[in-house]
């Protein structure tokens, strides 16, 4: 049973999108205990709704907790980083792909998505890994070296020409006359993949913020879901405020709530380095939007300040795309604004691998002979 995150109507499972409302579906909140086991799936059984089949993994999840000395000695805040980048195939996107795979068979042979580069790999490879036929709807915009790591697993890839935002819904729309389950950036089963990320951190740290680059909106939704799971069966006390960090050219939830609407508009230019968020209509907008309305803040950060955050990272350690360091970007805007207080624990998730797209970054390099190695370096 899905349930409508607006008007709270019920529908069967292959509903992607309440028909009235035209808001996106979840499933009920669970309530359950903590279990022994080395892998999340075992840990949080109780919180989903059908057995997770550990023989469908590539070893998603129970990714990293770092602690980042150097920006929390600059900031004067405690900083950790979600390394998300240690999915199989480099992002969080995995967590949604295996839950939703789990679905996808007992319905469908055939499986698509539409993605900016992230979830097309990753719904690749689940789809190769299980014997499953799939479709990668990719935008015109996307950068080349975004599609090998598609491509690979022997996906059919399909570059279209037309408006992003509409493309989610036009593919749910051919999908059903085709045979084709999608599972985009939003799909109930997906989000349930990406709520995982709120039991790893609560079991590791009682963090204050929790900032995520939102995109679609579903791992936004995700992480709120399973903190609200987990606070609902008295596993933790209180919920961390999420930060929905967007970037400034293509800011569609942050403008709507910037200017205190109930619904967000299309960006009618997006323009951003952060491409992974670059969605112009984002499907659950509106749902990130109410829960951001429940005590919750979302900020943005400009290229330049996205481009630095990422030279930031990359000295602790961590090389992130673009869309992953808006979260530092964003963290430290609200540092200088006071408003995150001194000493509070701020969790980064850190949504994609910075080899998902390489920048036009400034690399100091020297020439050097052989001969005279020992001379390069005086």
């Amino acid at each position: 049973m899905l349930i409508c995150t607006h008007c709270g109507r019920k529908y069967p499972a292959e509903f992607l999108r309440c028909p009235i409302c035209n808001e996106p579906l979840q499933l009920p909140y669970f309530e359950g205990k903590i279990k022994k086991g080395n892998k999340v799936w075992k840990r949080f059984a109780d919180f989903y709704p059908f057995t997770l089949l550990l023989k469908n993994s590539l070893g998603e999840g129970d990714t990293p907790l770092l602690y980042l000395p150097k920006l929390s000695q600059q900031l004067k805040i405690n900083i950790y980083a979600k390394n998300e980048t240690q999915n199989p195939t480099w992002s969080f996107k995995d967590r949604g792909t295996f839950v939703a795979m789990q679905y996808v068979l007992n319905i469908s042979r055939r499986v698509g998505t539409v993605s900016t580069g992230n979830m097309g790999a990753s719904v690749a490879a689940y789809a190769a890994h299980l014997g499953v036929k799939s479709y990668i709807l990719v935008s015109k915009e996307i950068p080349e070296e975004k599609l090998a790591p598609i491509g690979i697993y022997g996906s059919e890839i399909l570059r279209v020409m037309g408006d992003y935002g509409e493309l989610y819904y036009k593919s749910i729309e051919v999908g059903k006359e085709k045979g084709i389950y999608f599972i985009n950036s939003d799909n109930p089963f997906r989000v349930e993949g990406y709520k995982s990320i709120a039991y790893e951190l609560a079991e590791k740290i009682d963090g204050d913020y929790v900032i995520i680059p939102t995109s679609s909106g579903g791992l936004f939704r995700g992480i709120h879901k399973g903190y609200v799971e987990l606070k609902r069966s008295d596993l933790i006390e209180d919920i961390p405020e999420l930060i929905c960090a967007q970037a400034a050219g293509c800011s569609p939830i942050y403008n709507a709530f910037s200017q205190g609407k109930e619904r967000i508009e299309r960006v009618e230019h997006p323009n951003t380095i952060a491409h992974a968020i670059r969605n112009p209509y984002p499907p659950s907008g509106d749902a990130v939007l109410r829960i951001l309305k429940e005590g919750n803040h979302c900020e943005i950060a400009e290229d330049h300040e996205i481009l630095e955050a990422q030279k930031e990272l990359a000295k602790d350690g961590l090389f992130v795309q673009p869309a992953s360091a808006v979260s530092l970007a964003v963290v430290k805007k609200l540092v200088a604004q006071e408003k995150i207080e001194k000493g509070s624990k701020v969790i980064l998730v850190l949504t994609g691998a910075g080899l998902k797209y390489i920048p036009p970054i400034r690399i100091n390099i020297r020439d050097c002979s052989i001969n005279d190695l020992s001379r390069c370096f005086e």
